[in-house]
């Protein structure tokens, strides 16, 4: 099910380049992404909006830009990735009027400022994946984690050449959270224990494992063992734990997303691979960093996502292990999704906080028939 919430449309300005294999096309950079537009439509320098992948775009908006029935999803109405030319474009670019206004689809009109944000204004909304539902329960903010990972397209300067990083592989298939709680923490009814998705754990939500392993997430969670592996690695000998500790992975296998890496639940479980380890209260506490996450890991006797590289960072690392063969199953399956890079030793930034930003292959961008759950 399509659940649109909101994105951003900031107002920008655009750097013009030439197209290379379309003499009527150019193409339109907005930080790290490329949009393909009609050539002569704008010059560098230029304010407009960017609407940007993944976005719901409204119906009167399509037909300002020409794109009914040309854009993806059930609904032809979803900003996608796609190639024009053998170049990927990426997001959409909606013009001014000559007095520098923009308009909307109920009439309204205002005079855009760079750096503001106009997907209200245009009621463009944010497309979130369909998740695959079970019971849920009202677990609260402290008992659960928010978790997303911004592109490093849209913030192109935020990770310094030469720092040490480690790029992990991006793998496809459905976030799963595992929170244990202390003592303090447990809910009376619902224990020490809470399971989530990306979408619950945002909203402060998490599965009612009372109805069993009724979704894949709570099979999961009961499948590794990831409660008791908290506690071994995390609590005293009597499993007591000082505060939270949430492990956040990834599920993959066939029937979860269309890339599998060779994990089939029929054959006794879906794949599960750790990405990240948090210890504290939401906002309070702190992700580990990389050699304290691979001792967790080894402690807790999950395997992590495949590193493919630690070192020193450049673009040209980025570009090196985004794409190419999938290293989940170690038979190169099929095309690797792309990498999440982040400093060896945690450090935040002042917008983005976090430092930590996902690189997406082109071709998996745009491959033919793909799914995408949360």
């Amino acid at each position: 099910m399509e659940e649109p919430v909101r994105t951003e449309c900031p107002a920008v300005r655009l750097t013009v380049e030439p197209h290379g294999n379309a003499d009527a096309l150019e193409l339109a950079a907005v930080g790290g992404y490329r949009a393909v537009v009609v050539k002569g439509r704008y010059r560098t320098g230029d304010l407009a909006v960017y609407v940007p992948e993944g976005s719901i775009v409204p119906e009167y908006l399509q037909e300002r830009l020409g794109l009914v029935g040309r854009l993806a999803g059930s609904q032809k109405n979803r900003v996608k990735a796609i190639r024009l030319r053998g170049v990927l474009s990426q997001g959409l670019v909606v013009p001014l009027g000559a007095d520098g206004t923009l308009t909307n689809g109920a009439g309204g009109a205002v005079e855009v400022r760079e750096g503001e944000d106009y997907a209200a204004f245009l009621g463009v909304e944010k497309y979130v994946p369909a998740s695959m539902a079970g019971a849920v329960w009202a677990a609260g903010q402290e008992r659960t984690l928010a978790y997303d990972v911004e592109n490093v397209k849209r913030w192109p300067d935020v990770l310094v050449d030469g720092e040490e990083v480690v790029m992990t592989e991006k793998v496809h298939g459905t976030l799963l959270g595992v929170g244990v709680l202390p003592e303090a923490l447990a809910h009376p009814a619902h224990g020490r224990v809470v399971v989530f998705s990306k979408g619950l754990g945002a909203k402060g939500l998490a599965f009612d494992t009372s109805e069993g392993d009724a979704t894949l997430y709570t099979r999961t969670a009961t499948d590794y063992g990831v409660a008791d592996a908290v506690l071994r690695a995390f609590g005293d000998d009597a499993g007591a734990l000082d505060e939270p500790v949430f492990v956040v992975g990834e599920v993959f296998g066939a029937g979860v997303q269309d890339l599998h890496y060779g994990a089939d639940a029929g054959a006794g479980r879906l794949g599960f691979r750790v990405f990240d380890v948090y210890v504290g209260r939401r906002g309070h506490g702190a992700y580990l960093d990389d050699a304290a996450l691979d001792r967790a890991c080894a402690a807790m006797g999950l395997d992590r996502v495949p590193a493919l590289y630690r070192g020193p960072y450049s673009d040209a690392a980025l570009a090196r292990f985004t794409g190419g063969a999938e290293a989940v199953s170690g038979a190169g399956a099929h095309l690797r999704e792309g990498v999440v890079v982040r400093p060896t030793t945690e450090r935040d930034d002042p917008h983005v906080g976090r430092v930590q930003l996902k690189s997406v292959s082109d071709d998996y961008l745009t491959r033919k028939g793909g799914t995408e759950y949360t």
